[in-house]
């Protein structure tokens, strides 16, 4: 057995003597050290690299969940049992509030974000969704600054989720600026940096939750977290934004039926990109037919 396979440790040994002692005497016990010797096996080489591939699937896990649940949303492979992805998620998955499978998503968003900007040679990154969720209320950039400074104050190791809040509440009163939106707005989506709403670049939404620094808007195809300058409102007069309420509220129950066919899904996507706060003779029409179609009305 080599010299680095065992390592010595000291352990006093007075409770054992105290075991020993019988009752009513009154002899004094000094406690002992020993020397232990405990032995470790050594790892081979591909022993090392298996248990830090583990390590890290262990790590990435959240991140992993959150890429399957972006691909099962994106494609609807739910669809051949669910109308929609969030009651999918509770039946399959035990998500108790339709925000989590949301949650994870966007979690992993932001982790391929930081691996981008990531030191190869220094990488840290998080290991679980509850440290990245302070991350989503602010920027790409800020993101990045955030977790950067969130490292550095927990000595160059994972920072606690706790850290990671605090660090983001810096960084947000620094910027703070008050949120121009209300709910039932009609707010036009924004992508910019933002990979979670790639593609939604001519959607319009209607704000369902005023936060601090973000809002929760339904669109024709889901709900989102977006920050504000990633909307910009439309200006409608309220009873516009009521008929735009409504009619996302139409294009929504079509889009839960499940099993659309493609041409169905165009009709869906068009109508949830109009700059207009009603439907045309036409769109009415192709709507209505829809709906009798999927016996939704």
């Amino acid at each position: 057995m080599t010299q680095n396979s065992k390592r010595r440790q000291t352990k006093s040994v007075a409770q054992e003597s105290l075991k020993n002692q019988t009752p009513g005497d009154d002899q004094h016990i000094e406690p002992q050290n020993v020397t232990v010797e405990v032995v470790y096996d050594e790892l081979t080489i591909e022993e090392q690299q298996e248990r830090l591939r583990l390590e890290r699937v262990i790590e990435r896990s959240f991140y992993e969940a959150g890429k399957a649940l972006k691909e099962l949303r994106d494609r609807r492979l739910y669809r051949s049992t669910h109308k929609s992805f969030e009651q999918y998620c509770k039946d399959r998955f035990g998500y108790n509030t339709r925000r989590q499978p949301y949650l994870l998503i966007e979690a992993a968003a932001i982790v391929d974000n930081l691996s981008e900007k990531c030191d190869p040679l220094d990488r840290i990154l998080p290991t679980n969704e509850r440290q990245v969720r302070p991350l989503t209320k602010l920027d790409p950039e800020e993101q990045w600054e955030a977790w950067q400074r969130s490292v550095e104050a927990a000595g160059k190791k994972v920072p606690s989720a706790r850290i990671v809040k605090d660090i983001v509440e810096q960084i947000m009163e620094r910027t703070k600026v008050p949120n121009p939106y209300q709910i039932s707005e009609v707010c036009q989506i924004l992508p910019k940096d933002n990979p979670e709403l790639r593609g939604k670049g001519k959607s319009w939404c209607i704000v369902t939750e005023v936060n601090n620094f973000s809002c929760t808007v339904r669109a024709w195809d889901g709900e989102y977290v977006v920050k504000m300058d990633h909307l910009k409102s439309f200006d409608y007069l309220e009873e516009d934004c009521q008929q735009m309420g409504v009619l996302c509220d139409r294009l929504t129950r079509l889009r839960n039926q499940g099993n659309l066919e493609e041409a169905a899904l165009s009709v869906l996507k068009q109508l949830g990109e109009i700059k207009r706060p009603y439907l045309t003779p036409v769109e009415e029409k192709l709507l209505g037919v829809l709906e009798r179609e999927y016996g939704v009305g």
